[in-house]
């Protein structure tokens, strides 16, 4: 079913109130420009004053408005990417300009011009990938047998995966408000984490490419500018 569907469900205030909760669900997993996840935590964190969706109603639908609008923006963005993609290729040029095509597939939260994400919602959904991200084996500095990493590679990991780490508590600590420092430091870590990418379908590939996914929330919560 579509995201409209989904999103009238949740509107159905004769509904029972769980169906309306999986309805919203739904619609996330629709539209989860930060991941379902994350989504999911930035919606609920600005439903507020209460947080509890399976049971305020009002908060239901505040949290429905926020992926609404947000949805709408990034329906806009597509269309005006396409059209000046269109534009391009009738000049003959192949080659996208303007706007990083990129940015679409990382979190991001579309907004409209002027506007920032929500503070609150950011800090939330760093907050629910940095406890996933603990919860990720970490290495304990023991070599990877079969030759796949070495003693001294092993430490590299375990360091880099104590910084990402770090990174993360140091935003929330800081709720939502990084310096500079800050900034640098995680800039610094995704780069030694990539060093350790190696082609192909090497084994450790998988366990550094969550890093990464958790790396880019971050690296997006740092550098935006949100409102207070």
């Amino acid at each position: 079913m579509s995201f409209g569907t989904y999103a009238r469900r949740v509107r159905d205030v004769g509904a029972p109130a769980a169906r309306r909760h999986t309805a919203l669900r739904c619609a996330v997993s629709e539209y989860c420009p930060l991941g379902f996840h994350a989504t999911w935590a930035y919606v609920s964190a600005t439903a507020l004053p209460s947080p509890d969706l399976r049971r305020d109603s009002t908060a239901l639908l505040r949290a429905l408005d926020a992926l609404e609008s947000s949805r709408a923006v990034r329906i806009a963005e597509g269309a005006s990417f396409a059209a000046r993609r269109r534009a391009e290729k009738a000049a003959g040029l192949r080659t996208p300009r303007g706007a990083p095509v990129a940015q679409v597939w990382r979190p991001h939260w579309p907004t409209p011009v002027g506007t920032a994400p929500s503070r609150l919602g950011l800090v939330a959904a760093v907050a629910d990938r940095h406890r996933a991200f603990r919860r990720l084996s970490a290495p304990d500095g023991t070599p990877v047998t079969n030759g796949l990493a070495s003693e001294g590679r092993a430490a590299r990991l375990t360091e880099l995966h104590g910084r990402l780490e770090a990174c993360g508590t140091a935003y929330l600590t800081a709720l939502g408000l990084p310096d500079a420092a800050a900034r640098d430091e995680l800039s610094d870590t995704v780069t030694g984490i990539r060093g350790e990418v190696r082609p192909g379908h090497a084994a450790l590939n998988h366990r550094l490419f969550q890093w990464l996914g958790f790396a880019d929330l971050l690296g997006y919560a740092l550098v935006v500018a949100p409102a207070r």
